[in-house]
């Protein structure tokens, strides 16, 4: 047996039974379970992600029902009765469940109040322009928001920007207007649509600025954020619900005492809790890079996904302008995750605190 061989038969026996890492307990890991975990948590986050987009445009494209505030409303109202339901498991199974105690705390709830605006704003226009423009467009639609970051952290921030992130930028520009012009020659084109995810794009970037003013008050817990931030939207909403005329469209919509319509109401409103944990899991077990990598990856799938699932034939211009959307956002998380590795790194004050995405797609509902 050569040396090749002996080395190559090392590697498959450490990979089978080998342990190189230990986990948080201390129990040693081995490579194949490690990587069956980070597979298996990649497929969970891809599920829920793609699941949850074709849920929302399911409810929010009902004919019956023109009420998308409505239904964004219902689904903030059913993570804060996911937060109390997690907290009761937490304190019933301490070893099994781990949830932050939240108790509602007015000071705490008026500190957060910009951001549940912003916040509101954002996963409003959001669902509009999935309302509008469908799953297939939906990448491109909302693809402005790294553009939007880089604007917004100089405007507000004086963050200054490298010129190869920059680059990916006019990448990502380029592939916005591209597929623009493809959905406007394919008649398909919703300026609504359009208008909504620029929209959308700019108050993420928004809720990802303002989120990192905010955690503090929450002290550092993002679980502790998102029951404020519903709280506050539910109130929030209300108002809006009732000048936009909806609650009209409510009672006379037929289909308001079907079980089956409450039933994907609040399906959709458990995959959007869903969403933020197992984004948490795939940053926990990969990296914040790789999570990236794999939501660009989940947005291409997702966009082949709609175009098969619809029977729509689209140019090769339309595909192109997809695909220079998504190795735009690729080449900048790459360019970033760069960056930051030449920066020294800050330990945080409580390393056991939960924190947002570093590349800061603030995506809690894509």
């Amino acid at each position: 047996m050569n040396r090749t061989q002996l080395k190559r038969s090392s590697i498959l026996r450490m990979a089978l039974s080998g342990s190189e890492t230990m986990d948080p307990d201390g129990h040693e890991e081995t490579f194949l379970f490690r990587a069956v975990r980070i597979a298996a948590v990649v497929v969970l986050y891809w599920f829920v992600s793609i699941t949850m987009v074709f849920l929302n445009n399911y409810l929010l494209d009902n004919r019956d029902l023109d009420a998308p505030l409505f239904v964004t409303f219902y689904q903030c109202v059913v993570t804060v009765w996911l937060c109390w339901l997690m907290q009761l498991l937490s304190r019933l199974c301490p070893g099994l469940i781990d949830f932050p105690s939240v108790k509602f705390d007015v000071k705490t709830s008026r500190e957060v109040l910009p951001l549940s605006v912003v916040f509101i704003s954002m996963i409003t226009f959001n669902n509009l322009c999935l309302k509008y423009v469908g799953v297939a467009f939906y990448t491109v639609g909302r693809s402005l928001s790294t553009v939007f970051n880089v604007l917004l952290s100089y405007v507000i921030l004086k963050q200054t920007t490298s010129f190869q992130a920059l680059l990916c930028c006019g990448v990502i520009l380029g592939g916005f207007w591209l597929g623009v012009d493809q959905e406007g020659i394919a008649g398909s084109l919703s300026w609504s649509g359009v208008f909504f995810g620029v929209l959308a794009s700019a108050f993420v970037s928004l809720n990802a600025i303002y989120t990192k003013k905010v955690m503090p008050a929450v002290d550092g817990n993002i679980w502790k954020l998102s029951y404020y931030n519903n709280i506050n939207a539910c109130v929030l909403f209300l108002p809006l619900i009732l000048v936009f005329g909806e609650l009209g469209r409510l009672a006379s919509f037929s289909n308001l005492s079907d079980l089956g319509f409450w039933g994907m109401m609040t399906l959709g409103g458990v995959f959007g809790f869903a969403i933020g944990y197992v984004t948490g899991l795939q940053i926990k077990y990969t990296s914040p890079l790789t999570h990236n990598v794999s939501g660009t990856a989940k947005a291409c799938a997702q966009t082949v996904i709609a175009v098969v699932y619809n029977s729509s034939s689209k140019s090769l211009l339309w595909w192109t302008s997809n695909m220079m959307v998504l190795c735009g956002s690729s080449a900048y998380t790459w360019v970033k995750s760069l960056e930051m590795k030449k920066t020294p790194y800050k330990v945080p004050l409580d390393s056991a605190k939960e924190k947002l995405l570093p590349g800061e797609k603030g995506n809690m509902g894509v």
